[in-house]
């Protein structure tokens, strides 16, 4: 694994330097951005000419329910060591209960079974928190998922939760921290079946694919379009990864904010205003 991942740094030290800063695009998001009450990390990767925007990019941000694609990398990284299996039964106990939200698996009954497979489904597809954590602890631990993350390379994208010596970190940000590029880089290698092996990496982008949370960047693409998107919030911060498979011109796209002033939860929160005006246009710039 170590002599893979040494291999995929190399290759993207020479992809990175040979990008190029779409100078238009760039200008146009910071047009939308510009005013906004709290602070924003965006990042494009225009996968077709190798061109990005990157706007505050390296700035570390709260994961919120992002976080789960570590996790998620966590629980495939057991499942490829062949100490787990994808459709294997996992028995629900009452000590994994989860009082927040609106979890499905926190109203299972003490002995309850469930695939592995469909916890992995509930964490990313309604962004289940009972599954999180349940998969966080099958994973191992968080300090073994950040021992993933380090192994590729990964220097701002952290579990914080039930982690031995991160509860600094947690107090600031949460669950998980990560900058806008970085997710975007793991979303990135998944996407071209580098992570673990070509079969894992499929497997995860069929999950990210199956995304019930469609309303803000999703909802400015078109539905018969491929996309693979995980999204989080909490009060102060709304962000969203997404892959989108367009015919003219694939691309990722993150976009983070934090220290949000407007922290309400309807349609018309800044933030999710924003993070569909971003998501229109970049549809628009490259695939129009």
């Amino acid at each position: 694994m170590r002599k893979l991942m040494t291999a995929l740094l190399a290759l993207v030290c020479v992809t990175a330097y040979s990008q190029k800063t779409d100078k238009k695009l760039e200008t146009q998001i910071n047009e939308i951005i510009k005013g906004f009450n709290g602070d924003v990390g965006v990042y494009v990767h225009d996968l077709k000419h190798n061109k990005i925007v990157a706007i505050n990019a390296d700035t570390v941000f709260p994961t919120a329910s992002i976080v789960k694609i570590p996790i998620l990398l966590g629980i495939m990284r057991k499942i490829q060591d062949g100490e787990l299996k994808y459709h294997q039964r996992v028995v629900y106990k009452d000590s994994l209960y989860y009082s927040e939200g609106d979890d499905i698996l926190s109203n299972f009954k003490e002995g309850s079974q469930i695939e592995l497979s469909k916890v992995m489904m509930l964490m990313l597809t309604i962004s289940d928190n009972c599954a999180s954590l349940w998969l966080q602890g099958l994973s191992g631990s968080g300090t073994r998922i950040n021992q993933i993350l380090d192994s590729m390379g990964l220097k701002s994208t952290r579990v914080n939760s039930r982690t031995p010596g991160r509860e600094q970190n947690r107090s600031v940000y949460g669950w998980g921290q990560t900058s806008p590029r970085e997710i975007a880089w793991v979303m990135e290698q998944i996407v071209n079946g580098r992570v673990f092996t070509k079969e894992a990496s499929d497997k995860m982008l069929r999950l990210l694919s199956r995304q019930y949370w469609d309303e803000e960047a999703i909802s400015q693409i078109p539905a018969g379009v491929f996309v693979a998107d995980k999204n989080g919030a909490v009060d102060a911060s709304r962000n969203e990864i997404l892959y989108v498979n367009g015919k003219k011109a694939p691309y990722i796209l993150s976009i983070f904010t934090k220290n949000n002033k407007d922290n309400s939860w309807e349609p018309t929160n800044e933030a999710w205003v924003m993070t569909r005006k971003i998501s229109a246009l970049v549809w628009k710039y490259l695939n129009e």
